[in-house]
């Protein structure tokens, strides 16, 4: 077996109805005249994050099909029988036929088969799926790209005109970031006759208004835990908790909620009974003390009442304090779990997200086309890359492959990056084995997920 063969039995056995979500997706092309089929094309855009190719221009050089085994592999992954690939302008030209809104919808039902096959059941907290809340910059121009774009305004006169998106990602197991819910950030009801001083722009906290009753509506019945940076220790985020029947945790500071952060030091030295003291790992030292039922008025004359927890830890004489406020039930039983699975592990956002996505080939900054609305398209891609590449790299394939060399994934790629890299040359000089691309011979192997251990 090569990595080309792992990744498509990874993607046969999480997902073997694949193909057929990508029938369902409308294409407004005049049929009589289409060269190339939409599941092709799809998977077409699909690599183009996958291989972590950098730019949409990438495809005509990278994946040039001249000489080599791609377009007989692309065709098998596909289930199509394209004689020619296309070009960037190819792939271009399609999204703007098939429009945003099947994205977002293909991401749904991937994350939702993960779901329903209980992959992602380890990561459970209280058996709530943990989903972290956060935004980063998409894209950033000197010049006004649109009538939607943030607008920043230097001390120098100078003025930033940007794109942002809210993200909501679920927490799986060993360490995933699983795009779940996207809200993009974005003055779209702004009132253009106004100048900029009196420009009322768009927001996180506004668009997570707007994220959670999307996020409720796609998954009506799953229980979710909110986790989130203490941006979201407010009224309007307890409101949208309780509106839409969510637990949270959130990051608890000083500088907000003031007086409750007062009175949460005060009743610390009262309640000498709730503490812990947790060794994880050899060297690390947590103490965890918290307080019960803590209240906070909020600017509408809402009262709402929560835990709040602190853990200090201590590794080589170095201490470190969190904070996290929560309505979970926080006892002796559950405080570890509460802080590390709903506080703690927020950070993969960062890390396993956002930061993923910026510094390798699925370059997010990089603004994959101009058209206000086809850029979004090229960002669900993204995601739906980004999530097969996340499954692909913790599943026990990519895992086994390396033991057939005597080696662990780390010592045999080196980085993710690598793999993206091998992955390509795989698909370029290899026949794959066509039971590689059977889903009954798939969803038979034994896939699991593990860490990809860098030691």
């Amino acid at each position: 077996m090569n990595l080309g063969e792992a990744f498509v039995r990874t993607v046969r056995h999480f997902w073997p109805e694949l193909n057929d979500w990508l029938d369902q997706v409308p294409d407004s092309r005049f049929q009589p005249y289409v060269t190339y089929d939409k599941r092709f094309l799809i998977w077409w855009g699909l690599l183009l994050y996958l291989l972590q190719l950098n730019a949409r221009r990438q495809l005509d050089f990278e994946l040039d099909c001249r000489g080599n085994e791609l377009l007989t592999n692309l065709n098998r992954l596909a289930k199509t029988k394209q004689d020619t690939r296309p070009v960037n302008k190819t792939l271009h030209h399609f999204l703007g036929h098939t429009g945003v809104a099947p994205y977002p919808k293909l991401r749904r039902q991937m994350l939702q088969r993960l779901i329903r096959s209980k992959a992602l059941d380890a990561a459970r907290l209280h058996g709530s799926f943990v989903v972290a809340l956060d935004a980063t910059g998409h894209l950033t121009f000197a010049d006004q790209h649109c009538d939607h774009c943030l607008e920043q305004h230097h001390a120098s006169g100078q003025v930033t005109y940007m794109h942002q998106v809210l993200e909501a990602k679920l927490l799986g197991p060993v360490d995933m970031a699983l795009s779940m819910a996207t809200e993009f950030i974005e003055n779209s009801d702004v009132n253009t006759t106004l100048n900029a001083e009196t420009r009322k722009q768009d927001c996180e906290l506004k668009a997570l208004s707007r994220l959670l009753p999307n996020l409720r509506r796609e998954y009506p019945q799953l229980r979710l835990c909110l986790s989130g940076d203490a941006l979201y220790a407010c009224g309007r985020m307890f409101q949208l908790a309780k509106d839409y029947k969510c637990n949270y945790v959130l990051v608890f500071k000083e500088g907000r909620l003031s007086a409750v952060w007062q009175e949460f030091q005060t009743l610390l030295a009262l309640c000498p009974q709730n503490r812990l003291e947790h060794q994880p790992q050899d060297g690390v030292r947590q103490v965890y003390r918290w307080v019960h039922d803590l209240t906070y008025t909020d600017g509408e004359g809402r009262t709402w009442t929560f835990h709040a927890i602190v853990c200090e830890e201590t590794v080589a004489e170095q201490t470190t304090t969190f904070a996290w406020i929560t309505d979970l039930h926080v006892s002796k039983n559950t405080v570890v779990e509460v802080a590390t699975k709903g506080g703690r592990h927020r950070w993969h956002i960062e890390n396993q997200g956002f930061n993923r996505q910026k510094n390798s080939g699925l370059n997010l900054e990089h603004a994959f086309c101009t058209d206000p609305q086809l850029l979004k398209a090229y960002y669900y891609l993204m995601q739906i890359a980004h999530l097969i590449l996340q499954v692909f790299e913790a599943g026990s394939l990519l895992r086994r492959l390396a033991a057939d060399c005597g080696r662990t994934p780390w010592q045999l790629f080196g980085s993710l990056k690598n793999v993206a890299r091998r992955l390509l040359e795989s698909f370029r000089y290899h026949v794959l084995n066509p039971d590689a691309f059977d889903a009954a011979l798939a969803g038979r192997v034994q896939c699991r997920f593990e860490q990809f251990d860098s030691s």
